[in-house]
């Protein structure tokens, strides 16, 4: 089980039992509390109870495919390329386009709501924090979720 929060638009934190890993996407930066200090760029990373895997892409920007428990969550904001790389369960987007691509089970909108619930043709619900149990605990059809 883990919980997903977000304080800002750029920032998203995945919190489970052993740690909290804060991902800055406008940054390219993550922040769990380490001793050696906040890790950037791409690569793989393996921080309590999650794998984290940092893809390139083309613009030499850094998205992310956070394995927990099974289940895959990946990190983008706004970025619209390496796609082919991400595969997520639950995707932190602001991007349609990104949402259409990978087609995610749930959504965490990290920009215009309005505009993607619209285009989309979904309904957004808010939450302070996002509880996952498990893979099986996602929803059967697409859910658009506002963090705040």
């Amino acid at each position: 089980m883990f919980e997903l929060e977000s304080k800002n638009p750029d920032e998203i934190a995945i919190i489970t039992k052993k740690s909290t890993i804060r991902f800055n996407i406008a940054d390219a930066i993550i922040d769990a509390g380490l001793a050696v200090g906040k890790i950037s760029g791409p690569g793989e990373f393996e921080i309590g109870e999650a794998t984290i895997r940092g893809v390139l892409t083309e613009s030499g920007r850094t998205i992310y495919d956070a394995e927990i428990g099974g289940v895959h969550v990946g990190i983008i904001g706004g970025i619209e390329e390496g796609l082919d790389d991400i595969v997520a369960d639950i995707l932190c987007t602001s991007s349609i386009r990104a949402i259409r691509e990978i087609e995610p089970k749930l959504v965490i909108a990290m920009g215009n709501v309005d505009a993607m619930v619209s285009d989309l043709k979904l309904t957004a619900r808010t939450e302070k924090k996002l509880k996952v149990k498990n893979l099986d605990s996602l929803p059967s059809t697409k859910e658009v979720v506002v963090l705040s």
